[in-house]
Formats: C-alpha cells, structure tokens, sequence
C-alpha cells in the first residue's frame, strides 16, 4: 500500500529554490511509464474547465518545500521506481524551482523525467530559462485540457494535447501502456484516485 510522504514545512520559503507542492506520491503506476514518484505541485491560472485537479489551482494552499529537500525525497525511492513524474497544478509556472529539481534528479540519477504542463509548446519556449529545464525533461505533456476534445488515453486528456519525447528514453508504445487511473489504499483505509482517467466515488 502507498502512503503518501509528508513535508516538512521547517525552514523552507517561498523563493526560487522552493517549490510549492499539493501533494507527493512514492509509488504510481497511472502517471507514466513504470512505477514513478509523482509531485503534483500547487498552483495554476490556466483555469481549464472540467480540470482533473482543481484543488491544486490556489496559489495559497499546499505546502513549500525546498527543491534540494524534495530531490532527496525522491531519490530515497530511486532503488523502487523507474522515474519521477510532476504535474499539477501548473508546474511552468514554478518554472526557476522545477529547473532546479530536475537538474538535480538528473545529475544524481538515471531516473526518468515526465512532466504535465497546460502551456503549449509555443508558450513553453517563451518562458524565462525553458530550455534548460527541458534538457532534463525526457517526455512533456503540453496543451490545456479541452473537455469537449476528451480522450484519456495515452496520458493525453484531450486530443489537443501534445507529447514530447524530448529524449529516446520512451516512445508512444510506451505511453500507451500506461494504465489510465489507479486506487491507492493509504494506511488509514482512505483512498486517493488519480490517473488521466481518475475513477469516480468517494472514500
């Protein structure tokens, strides 16, 4: 059973090295390819209608933690998964602080990089410092989430959206074997869904 990690606020602020995060998953299966820690951080103004994680919007809520902190999370999972997955919120618009973690999963790991973003790939490119966070990006996920164009499939909400192999760590066929939503039973009996298809209820 996956238990969600717990942040430890102490001595983190907001800045440039600081991520702020919604919520740290060790061990998934429906957001990439293999078994993958997953960092959904807090924060977006895209405002996508009908989007999968709208607690995740306020830029208020979730917790800061900084981006040294939270690498050293993840790689105390290096030996269980395949690679690391964020998403969101919107993560390019932490975009210095997502720099700065990847770069450091990269250097410390062969630990793959998956990344959620509702910017286009035109957006991406005209943001401060994006090229060198996409060099330690193996796939990107970019484009809003359309209801009206839904497909959940492939790690693709919606048909719009547009995958990135930025690297040849992965092709399509890898994607399409990710399993479109998962359940995890946390220690308590709680549930938390998730996935590009995040079955329906209540826990």
């Amino acid at each position: 059973m996956a238990q969600p990690l717990k942040l430890n606020p102490e001595n983190n602020a907001l800045d440039l090295e600081a991520l702020r995060i919604h919520h740290l998953e060790p061990s998934s299966r429906a957001n990439g390819p293999g078994l993958r820690f997953v960092v959904w951080v807090q924060g977006c103004s895209l405002g996508c209608p009908a989007c999968f994680n709208p607690e995740t919007h306020p830029k208020a809520g979730g917790e800061i933690i900084s981006t040294a902190v939270l690498a050293e999370i993840a790689l105390r999972e290096r030996g269980n998964i395949e690679g690391i997955t964020v998403s969101g919120g919107e993560p390019f618009q932490q975009i210095q602080a997502l720099g700065g973690f990847l770069s450091i999963i990269r250097e410390q790991s062969n630990l793959s990089t998956l990344v959620f973003t509702g910017f286009t790939w035109k957006e991406i490119q005209r943001l401060p410092g994006a090229a060198e966070v996409l060099k330690s990006i193996d796939v990107l996920l970019a484009g809003r989430y359309r209801n009206d164009l839904r497909i959940a499939k492939s790690l693709l909400g919606s048909s719009n959206k547009t995958i990135y192999f930025l690297s040849d760590r992965y092709s399509a066929c890898d994607l399409e074997e990710v399993p479109a939503a998962e359940i995890l039973i946390r220690p308590d009996g709680t549930t938390f869904r998730t996935g590009i298809d995040p079955l329906r209820g209540t826990d």
